[in-house]
């Protein structure tokens, strides 16, 4: 069942990619391609180790934290950890199963349900506070003179309020933990009597075990200053290397863009990444590519199309690819160890 279901989500980014694609190309696609084939081959590979590089700094945070409970954990499994939650997260609605196949993984590599469940928290913690400091920073230099000019702006100010609230609700939860388990316990037992809710009874336990965890992990990260630390710079290196990414991509393409609009490139890439929030759809597939070209056609015209091609290509669907074909090597690894296991342990 559940591979009928990334199955169909597969099709549907498929298709809404297509019809993206359609928009971004109708107009001018003989010259997006053209430039696209006129690429240094050498670019292409640096744009695409780029957005590999995205991911694999991300799997530094699990290394760090990794470490906490396993001393002999390696660089190369929090990468891993870091590919397949990329996979899982692009494959379903508004990402909700990146965590799930990263806990998977990390309880194959030794680390114990509970503490991969504590590092997933920290990691959510750290890289919504860092991620909207920095856009905030982004905000207050470039939205004012960039909401100007277009009305679609007011999508991303409504993205960027989602996220403030969410990182809002984060600290006072933190700060505020008995009240939010109240307020979970009181809202889970209203849900759970509604008729069309089966297992109401688990769907309490459950919520109620989620935020003792998250309140627990946020009290024991407080006290973990020197990680916290690291993390926080490892997630400015990782967003500051997405949001540059379309610049990079603009000079290898040869679009007239001054070093000064590095900024600017910077800030739109944010505000992009802020309108989907709301955007349910696997991966965001079809919206992230709309919003990019209408945040950036002024900026890379007539080479706006070819842009986002390559953009999303580098930190999408390569990254989607790479963590599904890991994932599959390390579920048939894990089930061979398994098996062999079981077998040694019957002689």
């Amino acid at each position: 069942m559940k591979k009928q279901k990334y199955i169909w989500n597969i099709l549907l980014i498929l298709v809404l990619t297509l019809g993206a694609l359609w928009f971004a190309l109708k107009d001018n696609y003989q010259i997006v391609l053209s430039s696209i084939q006129k690429m240094n081959p050498a670019f292409f590979l640096l744009i695409c180790v780029w957005g590999a590089l995205y991911t694999a700094v991300w799997g530094l945070v699990y290394y760090v934290f990794g470490k906490k409970y396993l001393p002999d954990y390696t660089p190369i499994k929090g990468i891993i950890v870091a590919f397949v939650g990329s996979f899982f997260a692009g494959v379903t609605p508004s990402s909700t199963g990146g965590q799930f196949g990263q806990a998977y993984i990390m309880k194959k590599q030794g680390i114990r349900v509970s503490d991969s469940v504590s590092l997933l928290w920290a990691d959510f913690i750290i890289y919504q506070t860092t991620m909207m400091i920095i856009v905030t920073i982004l905000f207050l230099l470039k939205y004012g003179y960039y909401s100007a000019q277009s009305a679609w702006f007011k999508i991303i100010l409504l993205g960027y309020i989602i996220n403030a609230v969410v990182i809002s609700v984060l600290y006072t939860v933190a700060l505020f933990p008995k009240v939010y388990v109240k307020l979970t316990n009181a809202l889970a037992n209203w849900i759970s009597k509604l008729k069309f809710i089966k297992n109401g009874d688990k769907m309490v336990e459950s919520w109620t075990l989620q935020m003792a965890s998250f309140t627990s992990e946020a009290r024991a990260l407080s006290k973990d200053k020197k990680r916290i630390a690291i993390c926080v710079l490892i997630n400015t290196v990782r967003l500051a290397l997405l949001y540059s990414l379309p610049f990079a991509i603009a000079r290898s393409l040869h679009i007239n863009i001054d070093n000064s609009m590095l900024l600017d490139v910077m800030a739109l890439s944010s505000f992009v990444l802020m309108a989907n929030s709301f955007i349910p759809i696997p991966g965001a597939s079809g919206g992230t590519e709309v919003v990019f070209m209408l945040l950036f056609d002024r900026l890379m015209y007539p080479l706006t199309g070819a842009v986002m091609v390559l953009w999303r290509f580098s930190t999408y669907h390569l990254i989607v690819l790479v963590g599904g074909i890991l994932f599959a090597i390390l579920r048939n690894y894990y089930d061979r160890k398994n098996s062999i296991d079981i077998y040694e342990e019957d002689l």
